[in-house]
């Protein structure tokens, strides 16, 4: 069993923060299975509409992921968590922070998020 270490799937994570910075739909959706799902604070969201608001450019100004831990849950499934500290593209300088955990699953050799979801950490900002 070639099981990732924390390190390696932290960088696919941070890719996807990447492409929210960077407003870079394709390669958001790249990183995210056919069947994944999200779980906001708004409601659900698949790959799509994971994606399609990076087509109107950068969601996200910019990001801190503190706390990371990895979790085992398969030979071919990692549950990643952490806390994430941001500021929308739309309203930088207001950060705002959650807990995300993200179930990261190995496809054909490569690892795929299938299911995130974001908690809000409350009233506290960073």
């Amino acid at each position: 069993m070639d099981v990732p270490d924390l390190d390696a799937i932290l960088a696919l994570d941070t890719a996807v923060w990447e492409a929210l910075r960077a407003g870079d739909d394709a390669a958001d959706a790249a990183l995210l299975s056919a069947e994944f799902l999200g779980v906001y604070p708004t409601g659900y969201a698949d790959r799509d509409e994971h994606a399609a608001p990076l087509a109107d450019g950068p969601t996200v100004a910019r990001y801190e992921i503190s706390e990371p831990r990895l979790t085992l849950v398969a030979d071919d499934a990692v549950l990643l968590t952490y806390r994430a500290a941001y500021d929308r593209a739309a309203d930088p300088g207001s950060t705002e922070a959650m807990y995300v955990s993200s179930l990261w699953c190995r496809r054909d050799g490569s690892w795929l998020n299938t299911f995130s979801q974001d908690t809000p950490v409350g009233a506290a900002v960073v």
